[in-house]
């Protein structure tokens, strides 16, 4: 029988490319190529694409191809380059392996849409709302989630920093990580934090901070409904939690380590696992998500944001939930191509 042609597509133009490198390093330990049949694309940081053997160390240089998806239907996959022109390579479904702008915003999903490939994760519309927070956060209240409370500047607006409560985070609203993230504790920080947002975003977001553990919840579609991993909490040694800016994030964060399974009560974990499964439904979710929140000494669940392709590498929050959980990353996986390729994605 012949293997499943899966496109696995890393790398990338935003700030998190090498992040998403070392999550297909993770997938190609982890997929089964008895079933299937990789093939590595890898987008380079300038956006060019190319057909490599894998996404090791020097992916895109020696045999790397050139090679594009092609938006003729009948192609149904890559056009490569090859001695005499370019030639067509089917794909039978796509992992976009790729985190942050022009990955988890929906520009990739409405490429391959338009394409007619399927692809693994959520479909351009919930990518869209996910991605920009401040549209996330207005969603999410609408169906009853408690959010921070938040302000919006668009291209061209200020705040009065006099105006505000501190503590306040001053973010971009559209951009991957913790990348241009600040805390703002006086009036006097505000403009610089602002500058420095609006390196990643033109639209930038300030969140009321919110006192409360940092909580995580894995969340995968099932044939027969919604999945979630363990429960974790991020455990702040100080500062507030940067992820994907540490030095060497495989040995550890410079301040966080991360408890799977949270340490928190049993009705705790249950309220977190089912607001994280209101989130993703209320979002348009679909194959996976990581749904980021905060849990209040009230008991409180709040929404700090969603990310719908989560880091796999192997340091990252997504697959140790759910492992915790039973389900290791092979499992994982499979379970995602298998529901992409029957279009039973929930």
């Amino acid at each position: 029988m012949s293997r499943v042609k899966v496109g696995v597509v890393f790398g990338g133009v935003s700030e998190e490319h090498p992040v998403s490198v070392k999550s297909a390093r993770e997938i190609a330990k982890h997929l089964d190529t008895e079933k299937y049949e990789p093939l590595w694309i890898g987008i380079t940081v300038d956006g060019q694409w190319r057909l490599c053997d894998g996404p090791g160390e020097g992916w895109h240089t020696g045999a790397a191809r050139a090679c594009t998806l092609s938006a003729d239907r009948s192609v149904h996959g890559l056009l490569v380059q090859g001695d005499d022109g370019y030639e067509g390579v089917r794909l039978d479904v796509v992992l976009p392996m790729l985190h942050g702008k022009l990955g988890e915003d929906g520009a990739i999903q409405g490429l391959l849409e338009l394409c007619a490939i399927p692809y693994v994760g959520c479909g351009v519309e919930s990518s869209v709302l996910c991605m920009d927070k401040s549209l996330a956060y207005t969603l999410a209240r609408s169906a009853g989630i408690a959010t921070p409370r938040f302000w919006v500047l668009g291209e061209n607006d200020n705040v009065d920093p006099e105006e505000l409560v501190y503590p306040v985070f001053v973010k971009p609203a559209r951009s991957g990580s913790s990348f241009g993230v600040s805390k703002v504790v006086d009036a006097g920080q505000m403009d610089g934090a602002v500058r420095w947002a609006r390196e990643f975003d033109s639209k930038v977001l300030i969140e009321q901070a919110v006192t409360g553990a940092e909580i995580g919840c894995a969340v995968q579609g099932d044939v027969y409904g919604l999945i979630t991993g363990e429960v974790d909490r991020v455990d702040l040694s100080h500062g507030f939690f940067r992820i994907h800016q540490e030095e060497s994030p495989e040995t550890g964060s410079e301040n966080a380590t991360f408890i799977v399974p949270a340490d928190i009560p049993d009705d705790a974990r249950l309220l977190v696992q089912k607001t994280a499964k209101t989130i993703y439904r209320t979002l348009g979710c679909k194959g996976l998500a990581r749904v980021d929140m905060f849990l209040t000494e009230d008991g409180q669940v709040v929404l700090n944001e969603v990310n719908t392709m989560p880091g796999m590498t192997s340091y990252s929050r997504y697959p140790r939930m759910m492992a915790a959980a039973g389900l290791p990353l092979s499992e994982v996986i499979d379970r995602l191509l298998q529901m992409t390729l029957h279009g039973k994605r929930r």
